[in-house]
């Protein structure tokens, strides 16, 4: 259970890079204007703001990726990615109701079955 806890969070992470990737870079490309739905004169206009949110999507993964592999305790490992996990559930929920719905599941969805297979791998330590 540790592990998949661990693995859970790592793909988390690992989203979040790729999140940040579209939207800081990929943005304004074919590829980037597909997954967002988007025209090439919203994306030119939008570009600007889509690099500062993946910018803080990549704050997101830091953060989960610090705590995996560089916090050695134990209380403050678990306490860390319990705080970015339910940041990128708050997220989740937060961009579904306000820019695309699915976003609930492709963004929130993973972080919430991180979360509490975490929470519950984790609970008594």
């Amino acid at each position: 259970m540790k592990l998949l806890s661990l693995i859970l969070t790592g793909f988390v992470a690992v989203e979040h890079v790729f999140i940040l990737v579209l939207e800081m870079f990929l943005w304004k490309t074919e590829f980037g204007m597909k997954v967002f739905q988007l025209t090439p004169e919203t994306a030119e206009i939008t570009a600007k703001l889509a690099k500062n949110q993946g910018l803080y999507n990549g704050f997101l993964a830091a953060g989960l990726f610090w705590a995996l592999f560089f916090i050695k305790d134990q209380t403050q490992k678990f306490q860390t990615i319990l705080f970015f996990l339910i940041c990128v559930v708050v997220a989740g929920i937060y961009g579904s109701a306000t820019a695309k719905f699915s976003i609930l599941f492709s963004q929130g969805l993973p972080a919430l079955l991180a979360l509490v297979v975490h929470y519950i791998t984790n609970k008594t330590k």
